[in-house]
């Protein structure tokens, strides 16, 4: 490392975000990012560890240190070549992803870490800005042909990967933009759409061809893509939501939260909603039941729309508040480092304004004689393990309570794939959680037909689907090709881009 004494002499900074009451006006993000003699200062705190476990801890094994390294030598282009070798898009992850890879970091064990999350946008912002991130279209076509079905973060990285192996790839969107929840799952305030659509057109002008509004298995029928393509990757993401079957779920104003976010999302980009299908925070007490990053979305967007008041619900109980970074001997023994630990965490949207409750049951919504949702009854439960060591709980006697509510969203996660569609008329086998059943080179039960990401492993990070559209890719052009020179995080191979 350049500075082996970086970690002793620089804190830990990162960005500053702007005032609650100016942000909460637009949907824009809001970072003060820090500038360049800060962005080294911050690279030259990575210790020359002798084993980085931040590998580890990030699922595309980015190259940590090496790019810390070269941020702080100012040697930035380097460091984009090392970043993009393992990364498509850092300047999605950069953003969004909750950075398991600084939970790991070895300077966390009783500092603060590097600040990894924050170079990495930076070196990617860095790139766009100096004209260095430019469309790579492949020298050679193998004349092979593959369909991706999904164009989320999965199916995006595998796209761009087949594509630079050679391959004609077509990606079938049922949306009418592409991106996946790049585009409709995550509010502009956490990441703006016209750094999605820049990617998008990157990959675009590198040959890869986008049909949107083709929902394979509805509009478009998985026999005529398995006897046009020489093979099919399917990464349509866990998209059945857990639903909350209780009396007056049927009531107006209770929603799924991927009914309300994505509405928000089109607004920004200009589309106009029908008055009658449009869901608005604006002026209502909004109750948001699950206690996850899509939650986070709804309180944040919520508060942005102008909502009375926004409360949030989650069933387990509320983790340790152990701060913003916790040293070794605080972390809970079943989340020791280098693992991501289970603890209290703030995001930006909570605190722009939500009263958060923990260990509460939704037991029934109430609503007027108009059929509109006007109240929610729940009860505190507590938790115990039974019999067999299983986690159960059981409602605390004289708890119930009544909240004024004209806006319920269902943040709960999410089952798996939706089963109609392809998978139904694939008739593809499925693991015991419903997702799509793969083997180890992510070949489904049907030959030729791949899956990737939240359908196959369930629902995760976007560094994770990123992860699998890199090694689906690979899987899939080893089976066309019968060898492969796409890299692989788990055989540790990054050389090629």
């Amino acid at each position: 490392m350049g500075d082996i004494r970086g970690f002793m002499q620089y804190p830990r900074k990162h960005h500053t975000n702007e005032p609650i009451d100016e942000r909460l006006r637009h949907y824009r993000e809001f970072l003060h990012v820090l500038t360049e003699p800060e962005i080294r200062d911050q690279g030259a705190r990575c210790m020359d560890c002798g084993v980085p476990f931040c590998h580890t801890g990030c699922p595309l094994g980015n190259i940590i240190p090496d790019w810390n390294d070269l941020v702080y030598r100012g040697q930035w282009r380097d460091a984009l070549d090392r970043l993009h070798a393992t990364n498509n898009f850092p300047e999605f992850t950069g953003r969004v992803c909750p950075a398991p890879c600084e939970a790991a970091c070895v300077l966390g064990i009783n500092a603060d870490p590097v600040a990894i999350k924050e170079i990495e946008m930076t070196i990617a912002d860095r790139g766009f800005d100096e004209g260095w991130i430019v469309p790579e279209p492949p020298a050679i076509r193998t004349g092979k042909k593959v369909a991706v079905v999904g164009s989320g973060p999965a199916g995006l990285a595998a796209a761009q990967q087949l594509n630079r192996a050679g391959h004609q790839v077509t990606v079938f969107e049922r949306s009418d933009r592409p991106g996946g929840l790049l585009m409709y799952g995550i509010p502009d305030f956490k990441l703006e759409k016209s750094r999605v659509w820049r990617r998008i057109k990157l990959i675009e002008a590198e040959g890869v061809e986008f049909r949107t509004r083709a929902n394979v298995g509805v509009n478009v029928s998985v026999a005529s893509l398995r006897g046009e393509y020489d093979a099919i990757l399917l990464t349509g993401g866990a998209t059945e939501a857990r639903d909350l079957p209780i009396p007056g779920r049927d009531l107006s104003g209770v929603h799924f939260a991927m009914e309300f976010l994505p509405q928000q999302n089109q607004r920004n980009q200009g589309d106009v909603l029908p008055a009658d299908a449009s869901i608005m925070a604006t002026g209502k007490h909004v109750i948001v039941i699950g206690g996850g990053d899509t939650g986070s979305d709804c309180t944040g967007t919520s508060n942005r729309q102008g909502a009375a008041s926004v409360t949030q619900f989650e069933l387990l109980p509320q983790p340790p508040d152990l701060g913003h970074f916790p040293r070794r001997d605080q972390r809970p023994a079943h989340t020791p480092w280098p693992y991501w630990t289970m603890m209290l965490r703030t995001s930006s949207s909570h605190e722009e304004g939500c009263d958060r409750h923990w260990s509460v049951l939704t037991k029934e919504f109430r609503g007027d004689d108009e059929g509109n949702v006007q109240s929610l009854v729940t009860v505190v439960i507590e938790w115990y393990k039974d019999d067999q060591g299983r986690q159960a709980f059981r409602e605390v006697e004289g708890t119930e309570k009544e909240w004024p509510c004209q806006l319920a969203l269902l943040a709960m996660g999410f089952l798996g794939p939706e089963k109609c569609g392809a998978i139904e008329e694939l008739a593809l086998a499925l693991d015991p959680r419903g997702n799509v059943k793969c083997d180890a080179d992510y070949m489904s039960s049907v030959e030729g037909v791949f899956a990737a990401g939240d359908l196959r492993r369930g629902q995760s990070l976007v560094v994770w689907a990123i992860h699998e559209g890199r090694e689906a890719a690979r899987a899939v052009d080893k089976h066309l090709m019968g060898v492969t020179h796409l890299p692989s995080v788990n055989a540790g191979d990054f050389a090629w881009r």
